[in-house]
């Protein structure tokens, strides 16, 4: 390959130009400055190299750890270095400075480091790799939940998140002013999930979905990214589920192959097959709860505690920390949300992974007049969702589906402490900026 002085090259491709002169551009990662030689380690989106140059070329840079720099330099090999090669500075220029007073620096240990720090100075601290590692593996989860679901016949689809009102009967939403009317932000895809349904069968949207909730804990966001999928002519919500697990599988497989080193610096293990994760009921649940906990506080719905402790016994009896909890009391759940017997229960699960709620889905009711029964035995007047109702005259087929939380999903996957930290800007009931 010819070597080059004016175009750009990346670090990782560095290894094709030994004995050649090149250019780089990055951020000083690390600086040694001895009296006869300088050390400068660069970092650019692609890896880190190390740069080498004679101390009285560098004097009038007043170079400094992050600063933005480009280099001229020849590759020369190096045993001793970790790639095998090092280059020799001929020439560099500060593209930009950072300032003298940073809070802390890229290759810092930011364990020491407070959140509000690395919120308020994002970029920096996603340029270190234990801040940076979690977006990456966040990107991958994103990347391979579309995989699996190109390679199952569903369709991606893109619906607005300014609605007219809300997929739960109206509570817990962001109102918004419309022009000369009143609008809200999504709270989830489902109208158009179920839609897409109508029209393509399989669909699967990922996107930011808003939820009014003045909670302040380590698992709740104000917004949040969703990653959903709805499919139709099903059997039951197992048929869902079948698929989740599938799914997950897939994901974590492709996690642990091409991100093993990533987990591994969070000290995590190879991640599951999910492929046997098992169904309990709810009412089971709440028996197990009751007798191994002695928990007679839960009637309608699992608290985080309670669901630690299903995870717990999961654990110990199949080896795995995870469940799909189905059947929840029917009217917990959304309007839409089709029954599991006669009993009051609902064909409605959620998946718990490693103590967490990671992913609520279930079966529709796809015929109008169970939909608009369901509407009036809460006090809602159908024509309020006519034009949501009047799809279900398509032939909309038995269908059902689920939504996953990424931040979740990636603080469980990373054993993270606080749902924020996989967030690049969290929005919660306090916090609008950066």
């Amino acid at each position: 390959m010819a070597s080059t002085t004016n175009q750009r090259i990346f670090i990782k491709d560095i290894n094709q130009f030994v004995g050649q002169e090149i250019f780089i551009r990055g951020w000083v990662f690390r600086l040694r400055q001895l009296s006869k030689t300088s050390f400068v380690v660069l970092k650019d989106c692609s890896g880190e190299v190390q740069c080498v140059a004679d101390t009285e070329l560098l004097k009038d840079q007043r170079l400094k750890l992050d600063d933005a720099i480009e280099i001229s330099g020849r590759v020369r090999l190096e045993a001793r270095s970790k790639l095998g090669y090092e280059v020799d500075i001929v020439s560099v220029k500060i593209l930009n400075p950072s300032s003298n007073n940073l809070p802390f620096n890229t290759s810092s240990n930011i364990e020491s480091v407070g959140p509000e720090t690395l919120l308020d100075y994002r970029p920096l601290a996603v340029r270190n790799e234990a801040v940076g590692n979690i977006f990456r593996i966040q990107a991958a989860l994103l990347k391979y939940f579309r995989e699996y679901l190109n390679s199952q016949l569903f369709t991606e689809i893109i619906t607005s998140k300014i609605v007219a009102s809300g997929t739960e009967g109206g509570t817990n939403l962001f109102e918004i002013k419309y022009f000369d009317r009143v609008a809200y932000l999504a709270q989830s895809p489902q109208f158009y999930k179920e839609h897409g349904v109508a029209g393509f069968e399989r669909v699967y949207e990922t996107g930011h979905v808003y939820r009014a909730e003045p909670h302040a804990s380590s698992r709740h966001l104000t917004e949040y990214y969703s990653l959903d999928f709805e499919l139709g002519f099903i059997n039951g919500p197992e048929d869902v589920i079948q698929i989740e697990r599938e799914l997950l599988t897939y994901i974590f497989e492709r996690i642990n192959s091409e991100h093993a080193d990533v987990l591994k610096s969070y000290d995590r293990p190879p991640l599951p097959s999910m492929l046997n994760v098992p169904i309990w009921e709810f009412d089971e649940c709440l028996e197990l709860l009751k007798k191994e906990f002695d928990r007679n506080d839960l009637i309608d719905d699992l608290d985080p505690e309670g669901e630690r402790q299903l995870c717990k016994i999961a654990e110990r009896e199949t080896g795995l920390a995870a469940v799909f909890v189905i059947g929840y009391p029917l009217e917990s759940r959304p309007f839409y949300t089709a029954p599991r017997g006669t009993n009051g229960a609902a064909n409605s699960f959620d998946l718990l992974y490693n103590g967490l709620e990671i992913t609520t889905g279930g079966q529709r009711l796809h015929r109008r007049e169970d939909l608009e029964s369901a509407l009036l035995n809460r006090g809602i007047e159908p024509v309020n969702f006519e034009s949501h109702l009047k799809m279900f005259e398509l032939g909309m087929p038995p269908h059902g589906g689920l939504a996953i939380g990424l931040e979740r999903l990636t603080m469980q996957v990373l054993g993270l402490s606080n749902v924020r930290q996989a967030v690049l800007y969290p929005r919660d009931r306090y916090k609008v900026t950066p």
